[in-house]
């Protein structure tokens, strides 16, 4: 702002007036106290203060015409003529003080308050000319702190110079110079045009003085913004006036330590404009003027003890030295300058209300108005602080009185403005006490008057901490049951608010009313506190009010409340009293619907509108922050050390503790024989082993390739080669078990194998207690080794059931992502058990099944095999799990063995990788109880890309795209309805490792990437997957799904396993073969009940082959390759 031709001319040429003056005052005050001596210090003392009266008196008498003349001409104009007139009267200054006159020097000063009245309703009137709103707060603060710095710089130079042997002659000369340089600044100010031409000046200086107040008195805000500046120009003349007598006469100081007290005052309404510009930010309000006039009075009664017990050292007066040999003397020095800073704090917000709030053609009269009622005050101050002095009272005790009648200033402003000091009482208590931390503010300035907020309701405190730190005065929509409460009561009366019965219809409309006046409401869309951790029912009330009234919602999330006492979660998670508490603020958005829509339809639309925007909220107000790693130290510091979060077969738990320390042994071995950012092999089933293993290689900055071992030894020797893996982590046991020593021999040729039961034997007390060590101070251990967040984690392969597997590069920020966007959507906590026997080779038996749990506090099983159906259900039923993750084809083989109590304790279970039939959602739903939650997703988008959930759901879908997903759809010829889809997101793969470029990696064009699947979306944004694109067959000219085909199958002989493929025709282009596990499989039958459906015959398979058994990928899949080759060898 300094650098602006805007502000710097008008600047300097004020700050130089302020000098200028303070120059010849205080001059003339040191030449009365310390050189005349033929004056007593009772007359001395007199005099000096009726000097300050003289200087003040012309504002009274001379505003009025001042504030008219600002008004009616061309303001920058005139400000150099209050400069040429400045010239003249330090011209007559000069003359003053070098015939050592006291009392002409007096009619000077009267001419240099005069000049000042002519010159103050200029300097603060042309401000809002030249600059924008947001910039008059900093305006204001600069102008203020230049003021006074000058008067320091001022009383300094008038007060050293003053008692030089030359310096009459000195201070002459000086004050003429300082004048002229005025009057060269001025001519830089830009022109600011007449406010008011039209006016006709009053020259009866009374009746205008009358007409200003008046006028002024009329404008409330502007009103009680003179009044609290007077007040202050009433403090501050008497503080002013009497620090040269308390440096003489209290303390015995010369004249350099009234220099110092001047100086402290004035560096402190410095610093005080400055903070308050600081803490303010450009916003126009008094949101700390309350503080600002307690800070005045508290500070007064302290400079009142201080310097009431202290007496002279000696005759002799004492310099600076002496001054600062003595504490309680420094003591006073303190006072004076939290006074200031508190009178800094206190004004510069009134002078930018002052401004803001008048019109232009009369703003500068409003300033001559409240120079009229400064003046006057500080008459009073000169005339009050006489007639004390005449009554016998001390300078302390006159520093007491003028604190006890500021005290009462102080409360009147505490209630003018009651909710300003409770909210800042309440937002210093809450940032002690949760170090709240406020994010997005600037979406704050896109925001109009009128607004929704809606905020995710997670404790008792989510009503003060909002009412503590969002802006202004909202007004809180609540329930009329709750507000009834006690202990609601005291938030209630400080706050606007409006009781709400749900059962009343009505009470929508009225908050509509209450947003189209103008007013910010705030709702809770979930209406209780969550119970579950996660986001609950949201009901579309508030989208409602925004709509009708035409108002934006303003989303806000708070993060970290929900593990204090003060949420619903006890026993669900770990809660301590004083957890770290952000809020985030994100841009506001209106729910834009077609005028067409109406009725209950429009209600939907606005639900689920509603819904979308408080997942993507809960989505982005979490980004992910460093690696996999640091992750699981921020997971151990919020649910504690000792919680459980792995387990398996073993039935050895592990705690976070355990995991921690057991990665750093680990790792330390790891490291030893790889390089930063390799990519390290591991061929491991699921276990603590696995997961322990998986960790270690993240603390040190390694990338992971989980390995299929299910996929042959052909193609899992081209995915090492593919990421150019050289070292491969397994375990004995596993091999043995699993049988794959001829794969291990295999892999051996080329690269190095390591045996996790080799290591353990390696691991001596030393590693462990390093272990130990490095768990206590995990992160300074880690933060060495620390990947940044876009880096690579892990490499997945593809099944390979098309083709031949690719790598993918999934970073630390990928998986992270994608664990934030299901979090958003669905509820777990602490007190769920995730069932995982999918492969952590599998995308989501990685992501769902072991990071997402680990990293939220859940326990996680993990069993080696989803193969085993009539062990898996009784293992669900003796862990008590409650979340289980599965596929079409495990979960039909669960069912088909599983005792109907086996999965009680279940609330999800969830599956993806192919589509889940009617028959097996049919089977769950009836044997146990249970829907599917149904999801959709890639390797690709580590991995999940939608999922049905409690909240949202519709059989047949799967589900709706969670939050921070783009998605679109391209035509494909020959397919009449939905697309193929592409996606992006912060999920989406960092890029492909092809076969054919070893180590290259091939990241997705401008992030999008191309599922390659035929997908079609309703109104309500549930997508249902028709097939892949390779899975569609061209016959005689028409796109058949096979996919298709196989539900028709499905749908008649359900139960058993059913693939389609393709081959080649002659006559057709292509012909359907049904691979099938029924026996009693016939053609006739699908012709029969595709022609009671209506369904075209070309769907209907040429072929059917009875097999006994399906060829199935490890992760569930059918494997379709393998398929091929067997039914059509020719084509293989």
């Amino acid at each position: 702002m300094l650098q602006s031709k805007r502000f710097l001319p008008l600047f300097l040429t004020q700050a130089l007036g302020a000098l200028n003056d303070n120059v010849f005052k205080n001059a003339l005050v040191l030449l009365i106290t310390y050189k005349m001596l033929h004056l007593s210090p009772d007359e001395a003392k007199a005099m000096v203060t009726q000097a300050a009266g003289i200087f003040i008196l012309p504002f009274f008498l001379f505003s009025a015409i001042a504030g008219q003349i600002s008004d009616k001409f061309e303001k920058s104009r005139l400000i150099r003529l209050t400069k040429y007139l400045e010239i003249i009267i330090m011209g007559l200054a000069s003359y003053g003080f070098l015939t050592n006159s006291p009392v002409y020097l007096m009619v000077v000063l009267f001419l240099m308050g005069t000049q000042s009245a002519f010159f103050g309703p200029l300097k603060y009137s042309i401000l809002p000319d030249h600059m924008r709103d947001e910039e008059l707060i900093g305006a204001n603060g600069l102008v203020e702190a230049g003021t006074f710095l000058s008067i320091l710089i001022g009383t300094i130079i008038g007060g050293i110079v003053i008692m030089t042997e030359d310096g009459l002659m000195t201070v002459s000369l000086l004050i003429i110079a300082l004048s002229l340089i005025g009057l060269a600044t001025s001519y830089f100010i830009p022109r600011a045009e007449a406010s008011d031409p039209t006016i006709k000046i009053n020259p009866n200086f009374l009746a205008e003085t009358y007409n200003l107040v008046k006028h002024s008195a009329g404008n409330r805000p502007v009103f009680l913004s003179i009044m609290g500046i007077s007040w202050f120009w009433f403090f501050g003349a008497t503080f002013l006036s009497l620090f040269t007598p308390l440096a003489k006469q209290i303390i015995g100081g010369n004249e350099l330590i009234s220099v110092l007290f001047l100086t402290m005052f004035s560096v402190g309404i410095a610093l005080g404009s400055l903070i308050c510009n600081k803490l303010l930010k450009g916003e126009i309000t008094a949101r700390y003027v309350p503080f600002g006039a307690l800070g005045l009075s508290l500070f007064s009664f302290d400079l009142y003890l201080a310097s009431n017990t202290i007496t002279p050292a000696s005759s002799s007066l004492i310099g600076l030295v002496e001054y600062f040999l003595r504490p309680e003397l420094i003591r006073i020095l303190v006072d004076l300058l939290l006074i200031s800073i508190s009178g800094g704090l206190y004004i510069v917000p009134l002078y930018a209300i002052l401004q803001h709030e008048s019109s232009d053609s009369h703003r500068a009269r409003n300033i001559a108005s409240n120079n009229i009622v400064n003046s006057l005050f500080m008459v009073v101050s000169a005339i009050g602080a006489t007639g004390l002095f005449i009554l016998g009272f001390t300078i302390p005790e006159v520093f007491l009185i003028v604190g006890v009648l500021n005290l009462g200033v102080a409360l009147y402003v505490c209630k003018l403005l009651p909710e300003v000091p409770t909210k800042l009482f309440f937002r210093l208590l809450l940032k002690i006490c949760f170090r709240v931390e406020v994010r997005g503010e600037e979406n704050l300035d896109e925001l109009g008057p009128k607004a929704v907020i809606v905020i995710n309701h997670v404790s008792f405190l989510d009503g003060v901490l909002l009412a503590a730190f969002l802006p202004g005065r909202p007004t809180f929509a609540i329930d009329t049951y709750v507000a009834q409460r006690w202990w609601v009561k005291p938030f209630l009366s400080v706050v606007d608010f409006y009781p709400i019965d749900p059962t009343n219809p009505m009470a929508t409309k009225t908050m509509i009313n209450v947003v189209k006046s103008g007013k910010r409401c705030v709702i809770f869309p979930e209406g209780r506190i969550t119970v579950t951790g996660g986001m609950m029912k949201i009901f579309e009330g508030p989208g409602m009010i925004a709509d009708h009234a035409n108002a934006p919602l303003l989303p806000v999330n708070i993060e970290g409340a929900q593990y204090t006492p003060f949420s619903r979660l006890k026993g669900k998670i770990h809660q301590r009293w004083f957890p770290k508490v952000i809020i985030t603020i994100h841009p506001p958005k209106k729910l834009r619907l077609s005028e067409d829509i109406r009725g209950r339809e429009r209600r939907s639309a606005i639900s689920v509108g509603l819904h979308d925007l408080m997942s993507e909220t809960a989505f982005s107000s979490c980004p992910p922050e460093g690696g996999l790693f640091k992750n699981l130290l921020d997971a151990r510091d919020i649910h504690s050390g000792d919680a459980v979060v792995v387990e398996d077969i073993q039935r050895a738990p592990l705690s976070y503790d355990k995991l921690i320390t057991s990665s750093f042994v680990l790792s330390d071995k790891f490291a030893s024989f790889t390089k930063p950012q390799e990519i390290v092999g591991l061929l491991l089933p699921n276990s603590s082993a696995a997961a322990v293993s998986f960790f270690a290689i993240q603390a040190i900055g390694r990338v992971g390739a989980m390995l299929n071992f299910t996929m042959g030894e052909k193609n899992l020797l081209s995915c090492c080669k593919t990421a150019e893996i050289k070292t491969i982590i397994t375990s004995r046991k596993f091999i043995e078990l699993g049988r794959l020593d001829e794969l291990a021999d295999a892999l051996g040729r080329n690269h190095k194998i390591v045996y996790l039961e080799d290591l353990k034997e390696e691991i001596s007390l030393g590693n462990k207690l390093c272990g130990w060590v490095k768990n206590h101070f995990a992160r300074s251990f880690h933060n060495k080794t620390a990947p940044e967040s876009n880096d690579a984690a892990v490499v997945l392969f593809t099944s390979g059931s098309e083709g031949v597997p690719k790598g993918v590069m999934l970073s630390h920020n990928n998986l992270l992502s994608n664990r934030n966007q299901l979090a958003a959507v669905v509820d777990f906590n602490s007190t769920d058990t995730v069932f995982n026997a999918l492969p952590i080779f599998h995308s989501f038996g990685l992501t769902g099944g072991l990071l997402l749990p680990i990293l939220s506090g859940i326990k996680t099983f993990l069993y080696p095999s989803p193969l085993h159906y009539r062990i898996v259900p009784a293992l669900v039923y003796d862990t008590n799990a409650t979340i289980v993750f599965g596929t079409d084809t495990f979960l039909t083989g669960y069912a088909r063995v599983a005792h109907p109590y086996d999965f009680y304790s279940v609330r999800h279970i969830f599956a993806g990788a192919e589509k889940v039939k009617d028959s097996t959602r049919k089977t769950w739903s009836e044997k146990f109880g249970l829907r599917i939650l149904e999801g959709y997703g890639a390797t690709e988008t580590s991995p999940v890309l939608s999922t049905n959930t409690p909240l949202q759901y519709k059989a047949g879908t799967v589900g709706r795209f969670l939050p921070g997903i783009e998605s679109r759809l391209e035509p494909v010829p020959g397919i009449p309805t939905g697309g193929r889809l592409f996606v992006k997101g912060p999920n989406v793969m960092k890029g492909y490792l092809r076969a054919e470029a070893p180590g290259q990696l091939q990241p997705p064009e401008d992030g999008w990437y191309d599922t390659g699947d035929i997908v079609v979306m309703d109104i309500d944004g549930f997508i249902s997957i028709q097939g892949r694109a390779k899975r569609f067959a061209k016959i005689a000219g028409e796109m058949v799904s096979l996919t298709a085909a196989e539900d028709l199958a499905s749908k008649i002989w359900p139960g058993f396993m059913h693939a389609v493929i393709a081959r080649p025709d002659v006559k057709k282009g292509e012909q359907l073969i049904l691979a099938t596990e029924c026996p009693e499989a016939t053609r006739a039958t699908l012709l029969k009940e595709a022609q009671e459906q209506g369904i075209s015959e070309l769907m209907i398979p040429r072929e059917i082959e009875i097999m006994d058994k399906i060829p199935v990928l490890g992760t569930g899949k059918t494997d379709y390759q393998t398929l091929q080759k067997e039914l059509v060898p020719e084509e293989a």
